[in-house]
C-alpha cells in the first residue's frame, strides 16, 4: 500500500503502519488493500494475550479495538451477540444483571502478564480457546459459540452460524476459528450461548500428596453422578529459589489448611442439592480415610476465581506451560513433576499448568516429549525474557501441520493475517 493511499484512507491512523478500522466494512477494505499489495499484518485487540504465540512475521498492525459493544442480547433465548473486541468484563456485567454467565469460565491472563486483572476481549478468548475449570463438564470456548462474522485473508466478509443451537449438516467454522490465534480471519462479531448461574457452591478440599490417591479421586469424581463442576490439585511449592513462593497467600481461606497439598472439587446448585451431593460424594470417595474441609459459598467462589486467574503464577518471570493429557497418564506425569516445578492440575486431571525456570528451556523439550508420549500436547503460554525460541511454542506433528497449512491457505492464501503466529512459515 503506498503512503498516498494510506494517508488518504479513513483507516490510516499513524506513521507506524498501525491501522484502527472502526467497523466491519473498514476491516474488509483494509485487508483487501493489504492482499493486493502482498503486505501481511498482525491482528490485535487490546493486547491482553498478545504475548501468547510467536511474534508475527509482518510490518503492519491492525487493531480491532474500536469494534466494541453489545449488538443484541436475549436473556430468555440464552444468547448474546457482541462486536469482536467487546471487553469480557462488560459482557459479564450485563449477563450478571440477568443472573447469567459464560459457563466456560474465562481465564484472566492479566495476572501472569502484569500481576493485575485484565480479561481482554471476547475475540481474544475465542482465538485462544482457553477455558477455565468447568471445561471438562461444559466444554471449551468453541462449544459456546453459536456463530461469528469476520474477514478472511482476501478481504471477504464471511459468516457462520446464527443465534440458536441447531443440529445441521455442514461445516461449523467456529470450531476452526477457535484456537487459531487470528491466523484465519479477523473477527468482527461473535454470538455466544449463555447459561443461568448456579444458586450456590461449596468446595471440598481433600489433603493428600500421593499421586495414586489423587488420580483415584479424580477418576471417581469424573464418573460420579453428582456432577461436580471443578476439580483441581494444588501441591506444595518446590523449595527451589527460582520460584516465587505465594501459594499460601493466594489460597488463604479460613477453612483451608496452609502448608499442605490438597485436591479440591466444587459442587454447585441450590443449598439442599449441594448438601445431598456432598453427602453422596463423601461415601463415593471414602473421605472418612482422608483429612478434609469444606469451603462455604463465599470462600468457594473466590477460590475458583484464583484458580482460573492463574494467580499462583502472578508476576513470574519464568516460562508458563499448558500441558493437556488423558487423565489415565496423569499419575505418571505427576511423579515426573514432583518437587521439580511449580504447577497445579485442573480439569479433573487432564490439564497441567507448569512453571519452568528461565534459562532452563531444555526442560521444556523434556516435558513436551512426555506430553507426546502420553498422547497429549504442550503449549508455551508465556515465555521468559531469555527464551531463545529454540523449542516451538505449539506442539504439532507433521500431519497436523499439513492440515493446518491447507486450512490456512483456504482462508488466507497470501498469509496476510498473523503469519507465523502459531507455526513458522504458516
Amino acid at each position: 500500500m503506498s503512503t498516498k493511499i494510506k494517508i488518504n484512507s479513513q483507516i490510516f491512523q499513524d506513521s507506524n503502519n498501525t491501522y484502527y478500522p472502526k467497523n466491519e466494512q473498514e476491516v474488509s477494505e483494509l485487508i483487501k488493500q493489504l492482499y493486493k499489495s502482498d503486505s501481511p499484518t498482525e491482528i490485535i485487540g487490546t493486547n491482553s494475550k498478545n504475548y501468547i504465540g510467536n511474534k508475527t512475521q509482518s510490518a503492519n498492525t491492525t487493531s480491532l479495538s474500536k469494534l466494541s459493544g453489545i449488538i443484541d442480547y436475549k436473556p430468555e433465548e440464552l444468547y448474546i451477540k457482541v462486536k469482536a473486541c467487546t471487553p469480557l468484563e462488560e459482557i459479564e456485567k450485563v449477563l450478571s444483571k440477568n443472573n447469567q454467565e459464560l459457563a466456560f469460565e474465562p481465564i484472566d491472563f492479566g495476572f501472569i502478564k502484569d500481576g493485575i486483572s485484565n480479561k481482554g476481549t471476547m475475540a481474544g478468548y475465542l482465538c485462544c480457546n482457553y477455558a477455565g475449570s468447568r471445561r471438562f463438564k461444559v466444554g471449551s470456548v468453541r462449544d459456546h459459540v453459536l456463530g461469528f462474522k469476520g474477514v478472511n485473508g482476501k478481504g471477504d466478509i464471511i459468516k457462520s452460524g446464527g443465534t440458536v443451537v441447531k443440529n445441521v449438516t455442514g461445516y461449523d467454522l467456529s470450531k476452526l476459528i477457535a484456537g487459531s490465534f487470528g491466523t484465519l480471519v479477523a473477527l468482527t462479531e461473535i454470538t455466544l450461548k449463555v447459561l443461568p448461574k448456579k444458586d450456590s457452591s461449596n468446595t471440598v478440599a481433600v489433603y493428600t500428596d500421593e499421586a495414586s490417591k489423587i488420580f483415584d479421586l479424580f477418576n471417581k469424581l469424573s464418573s460420579s453422578s453428582s456432577e461436580i463442576s471443578g476439580a483441581v490439585y494444588v501441591p506444595e511449592e518446590p523449595k527451589n529459589e527460582d520460584f516465587i513462593k505465594n501459594k499460601n497467600d493466594v489460597f488463604k481461606f479460613n477453612d483451608l489448611k496452609l502448608n499442605t497439598s490438597f485436591l479440591a472439587f466444587r459442587v454447585e446448585g441450590d443449598k439442599i442439592s449441594i448438601e445431598e451431593k456432598i453427602k453422596i460424594l463423601k461415601k463415593e470417595l471414602n473421605l472418612k480415610d482422608f483429612d478434609y474441609s469444606v469451603l462455604d459459598i463465599y470462600q468457594s467462589e473466590l477460590f475458583w476465581k484464583k484458580v482460573n486467574n492463574l494467580e499462583i503464577f502472578q508476576k513470574t518471570k519464568n516460562n508458563i506451560l499448558r500441558l493437556v493429557i488423558p487423565p489415565s497418564h496423569g499419575a505418571e506425569l505427576l511423579k515426573s513433576l514432583e518437587k521439580k516445578y511449580k504447577y497445579y492440575v485442573d480439569w479433573c486431571g487432564s490439564l497441567f499448568w507448569i512453571e519452568v525456570q528461565s534459562k532452563k528451556e531444555e526442560k521444556i523439550k523434556d516435558l513436551k516429549k512426555l506430553a507426546n508420549d502420553f498422547g497429549g500436547y504442550l503449549t508455551i503460554v508465556k515465555t521468559s525474557s531469555n527464551y531463545d525460541y529454540g523449542e516451538p511454542i505449539f506442539t504439532v506433528d507433521s500431519i497436523r501441520l499439513m492440515i493446518s497449512e491447507k486450512i490456512k491457505k483456504s482462508f488466507d492464501p497470501k498469509r496476510i493475517l498473523n503469519p507465523g503466529k502459531m507455526y513458522r512459515g504458516v
